[in-house]
C-alpha cells in the first residue's frame, strides 16, 4: 500500500507547494504596482510653455503659436499676445485678452502669442482664506499648501474681491525691451468684483525659463476686466493649487528667436517688469 505521507515528500509538490505563496505574494505585489501607478498618472500634470522670459525680456515678442494649438495643451494659463498686446488669461479652457484699458474680449484660434503658459488643471489642495487677505496673505496661503520650493505648481483663486490693482501691456514695436514697454504701461483699479485669478509659482532656479516666484492674472466673473496683477484685497477666497511632474518648453523657430543672444540673466529686468511703477 502506497504510504499517504509520499505525495507530499515528493520533491516535485514540496516545489509546488512552496511555490503557491510565491505567486500570491508576486500577485499582490504587481496588484499594488499597476495601482500605484495608477495614481500616480492620474496625480501627473504637465505644465506647457511656449518661449522662455528671457527672449520676452529681450523684446522677441512675435507670435509663435496660435491660440487653437494651445488649446491642445490645458484649461488654466495665463501669456501674452504678439507685440504685447494686452494679457492672456486662461480660465476653464476660454482664452481671454485683458487690453491696455482693462477691459476684456475672448480670443478666436488664430490669435498670437510670443510667450504662454498653460497646464490641465485638477487641484491637488485647496484652502478658503477666512480672513480678508491682501496679495501677501495670498502668497502665504500658497506657500502653506506648497510641499516644494524645486517645482512649478498651478494656482488658481476664486472669490469676492474688494479691492483688484492691476496693469496690461500696451501693443509695442518687435524689439522694444520689455523694461521700457512696462515702463508705460497703464495700470487700473476695480473695486467690489467676483472674479477668478490664475497663475503659477515658478522656483528661484527656472528664472531664465520664468517668471519666478508668484505670477497671476486677473478675469472678472463677468469677463469684462482682467490683467496682470499687482496687488489685491478679498473676502473668503478660495485658493486651489496643482503640483506638476513634467516642464514642456516649446521653443520659437521664428528668426528673432533663433538669432537672439540668451545668456543674459532677465531676473532683474523681470522684477522691475512684472512689478508696479514706482
Amino acid at each position: 500500500m502506497r504510504d499517504p505521507s509520499s505525495r507530499a515528500q515528493n520533491p516535485r509538490n514540496l516545489a509546488a507547494s512552496r511555490c503557491r505563496p510565491q505567486r500570491r505574494v508576486d500577485d499582490a505585489c504587481r496588484r499594488t504596482w499597476r495601482c500605484m501607478m495608477a495614481t500616480r498618472a492620474a496625480s501627473h500634470h504637465t505644465l506647457y510653455q511656449v518661449s522662455t522670459a528671457t527672449a520676452l525680456v529681450q523684446g522677441i515678442y512675435q507670435g509663435a503659436v496660435r491660440v487653437g494649438t494651445l488649446r491642445e495643451h490645458g484649461d488654466l494659463g495665463l501669456g501674452t499676445f504678439e507685440n504685447l498686446d494686452g494679457e492672456m488669461v486662461i480660465v476653464d479652457g476660454q482664452f481671454f485678452q485683458a487690453r491696455s484699458d482693462g477691459s476684456v474680449r475672448e480670443c478666436n484660434d488664430d490669435v498670437l502669442s510670443p510667450f504662454a503658459v498653460i497646464t490641465r488643471f485638477a487641484p491637488d489642495a485647496a484652502v478658503t482664506l477666512t480672513q480678508d487677505p491682501d496679495l501677501s496673505h495670498l502668497s502665504s496661503g500658497f506657500d502653506r499648501l506648497r510641499h516644494s520650493d524645486n517645482i512649478f505648481f498651478a494656482l488658481r483663486v476664486d472669490g469676492h474681491f474688494d479691492y483688484v490693482h492691476a496693469r496690461a501691456m500696451c501693443r509695442t514695436k518687435e524689439g522694444v525691451p520689455l523694461v521700457e514697454a512696462a515702463a508705460v504701461q497703464p495700470e487700473f483699479e476695480f473695486r467690489d468684483v467676483e472674479g477668478t485669478l490664475v497663475g503659477f509659482w515658478t522656483p528661484e532656479y527656472a528664472k531664465a525659463l520664468n517668471v519666478p516666484g508668484y505670477h497671476l492674472h486677473f478675469v472678472s466673473a463677468d469677463r469684462t476686466r482682467g490683467g496682470h496683477l499687482l496687488q489685491c484685497r478679498g473676502a473668503g477666497l478660495r485658493l486651489q493649487i496643482q503640483r506638476e511632474g513634467d516642464y514642456h518648453i516649446a521653443l520659437p523657430e521664428t528668426e528673432d528667436f533663433l538669432k537672439a543672444d540668451l545668456r543674459r540673466d532677465p531676473a532683474a529686468d523681470l522684477a522691475k517688469a512684472e512689478g508696479e511703477k514706482k
